[in-house]
């Protein structure tokens, strides 16, 4: 009687994990990207400027040090203050970008607020990095 019970536990735990996995697969780019870009925006909001260049695209890394990243976003963020608010208003896949080697990109655009700044335009750029994992390779500001 216990193999049945272990039997009837591994086939629904086997379930279970291809149910997982059918959920993950069925995610489009632009929702697996937009939930890499707003982790990665907690990390700038709440001022990890170092974890955010750690978490950031293999191409991202080589073009930036860790040190110039820390000065480049702490002089274009730390102005504006804590963000208030945050709203998506779009997200495109893209395969090819101005400047960039081909590859699988999501241009994301945020209407945002900030203590200093009623109204900006984030523009985040995550990208399938070698890992498969989605990983911010642009942010701007406007």
């Amino acid at each position: 009687m216990k193999v049945g019970v272990r039997f009837a536990r591994l086939v629904i735990l086997v379930l279970l994990a291809c149910a997982l996995s059918n959920v993950h697969a069925q995610q489009k780019p632009e929702q697996l990207a937009q939930q890499s870009a707003e982790s990665w925006l907690a990390l700038v909001d709440s001022g990890k400027y170092a974890e955010s260049w750690q978490e950031a695209a293999t191409p991202f890394k080589a073009h930036v040090t860790k040190e110039q990243w820390q000065s480049m976003i702490g002089s274009a963020r730390d102005p504006l203050g804590k963000n208030t608010s945050r709203k998506l208003k779009s997200a495109k896949y893209m395969t090819s970008l101005p400047g960039a080697p081909d590859g699988q990109y999501v241009v994301i655009q945020y209407e945002s607020s900030f203590e200093h700044k009623q109204s900006a335009i984030e523009t985040i750029t995550p990208m399938l990095d070698k890992d498969g994992k989605w990983r911010v390779s642009g942010y701007f500001i406007k």
